[in-house]
């Protein structure tokens, strides 16, 4: 015979697994949401930043091809260490785990070649617009 009672000592132990299995569940879908929300950005702001160091390593080639004589052999060499960076950057395999010396690599050339030519160009990152913002600055 079962004491009456019984089910009301156990309550709370009851609606604390209950109430954890409810909230792992609601977890697991929040977690996922939120790691795509974070891949999404994140994988936006590091193809915005290689995007930036392939247009200067586009822009100055074609300098060369158009004026062989415009930079030295050695910026020359440094601009083509640059576009084997952006060459090899695994885009469709983010997990990679040589994308951080790959990136880190890229940005170090970068200011190599901005410093020899003389010029201040730095990559400020993705450019929050605000209403009263009309210009981009990179």
């Amino acid at each position: 015979m079962e004491d009456i009672f019984d089910s009301s000592l156990n309550l709370e132990e009851i609606h604390f697994k209950e109430g954890f299995s409810e909230g792992y569940d609601q977890g697991l879908v929040a977690g996922k949401e939120d790691a795509w929300q974070v891949g999404l950005k994140v994988g936006f702001e590091t193809r915005e930043e290689l995007g930036f160091y392939c247009c200067y390593v586009n822009v100055w080639n074609s300098t060369i091809l158009v004026d062989r004589t415009r930079f030295s052999k050695r910026v020359q060499k440094m601009i083509k260490q640059m576009e084997e960076l952006v060459e090899k950057y695994p885009v469709s395999n983010p997990e990679n785990e040589s994308v951080q010396q790959l990136m880190e690599g890229l940005r170090l050339k970068f200011r190599a070649v901005s410093a020899t030519l003389d010029v201040k160009l730095e990559y400020i990152g993705y450019h929050k617009s605000t209403p009263d913002s009309k210009d981009i600055e990179f």
